[in-house]
């Protein structure tokens, strides 16, 4: 039986961070990219991804108000979000971590780091569903 790959969604506003992270994580997800705030939500909400890799300075919405309203719809509230984003200081960090985000990548990133936390979400994901499996056969 061949596994279906994970999916990842990617929001960033520019196209050069969009086409280095594809690069990384192609060969062991599919992945689907957008450039705005507003698209985000709404690939979220079709393709309903298992993790989101989202920037956090983006034109008329940014990262932060994309979170707030992700994790207010009932398909997307418990979709992991790691934001990658050139803002790096702990306050920045702090506010992401508080509205959801699962982790924190700061850019310049390194392919390694990106594929590691990105695999790390993964596996979260796994126990989740194998822990929420074990449950509903001991309520048979």
């Amino acid at each position: 039986m061949m596994e279906n790959k994970r999916n990842i969604l990617i929001v960033d506003d520019e196209v050069p961070n969009i086409v280095a992270l594809t690069h990384i994580l192609k060969p062991d997800y599919e992945i689907c990219a957008v450039r705005s705030g507003d698209e985000a939500i709404e690939a979220a909400s079709q393709f309903l991804p298992d993790v989101i890799l989202l920037d956090i300075i983006m034109p008329e919405m940014d990262g932060y108000d994309v979170i707030r309203i992700l994790k207010q719809i009932k398909n997307t509230k418990d979709i992991p979000v790691i934001f990658i984003t050139g803002l790096c200081d702990a306050e920045a960090e702090a506010k992401g971590l508080v509205l959801g985000a699962a982790d924190y990548i700061a850019k310049p990133f390194s392919p390694a780091v990106v594929k590691l936390r990105v695999r790390n979400q993964m596996q979260i994901i796994e126990m989740k569903r194998e822990l929420e499996d074990i449950r509903r056969q001991m309520s048979v």
